[in-house]
């Protein structure tokens, strides 16, 4: 096994640069951190299918925090039995969706934002103001998503690497439609 210097990582924002080079191993972390981050996302969706229904008005009234900066939107929402109607669907659908799209390693950057928001929202309803809520573990799976989508990791043993070069009308399809690759990757 060998290191290959030729991958570099560099960024330059705000005047501040970081660089390194990974470990030939950093490529099968990224695959293990895609993967047991979506098995998480699938699992959670799954379970919400398996067990008694899913609700989360529970949630949404009583496990928010009233010093929550979304409190009183949680409790709005909760109270409108159309929109929880579409939230006890979305939510365990896009959990399945999302895990599937990260383990298959397709559309993993729009994966990734979408298991990174869902997490944010969950931050939000239980923060209590502190500073120490910064370590909160759905914060830190937010984080976890959006390195999984900063990394390519879709690229890397995983679909994204093969739809990103189906031919449309001649053309590699990012080439023709150069926005995907904010959704691939």
């Amino acid at each position: 096994m060998s290191t290959n210097t030729q991958n570099r990582l560099e960024s330059r924002y705000g005047g501040i640069t970081l660089e390194g080079y990974p470990h030939a191993l950093s490529a099968w972390f990224v695959v293990a951190l895609r993967f047991v981050i979506g098995g998480m996302m699938l699992f959670a969706g799954i379970s919400k299918y398996t067990g008694e229904g899913f609700d989360a008005s529970g949630y949404l009234v009583h496990g928010v925090d009233a010093a929550s900066p979304v409190s009183g939107l949680y409790a709005w929402m909760a109270g409108s039995g159309m929109l929880m109607e579409f939230i006890n669907v979305i939510i365990p659908l896009t959990q399945v969706l999302i895990g599937i799209a990260l383990i298959v390693g397709g559309f993993v950057r729009l994966a990734a934002l979408g298991g990174a928001l869902q997490m944010t929202a969950f931050y939000l309803g239980g923060w209590e103001g502190e500073i120490l809520a910064l370590f909160d573990s759905t914060l830190i799976y937010a984080v976890v998503f959006l390195a999984v989508a900063a990394f390519g990791a879709g690229r890397i043993l995983g679909a994204d690497r093969y739809i990103e070069q189906m031919q449309v009308g001649g053309e590699k399809l990012v080439e023709k439609y150069p926005k995907m690759r904010y959704l691939l990757g």
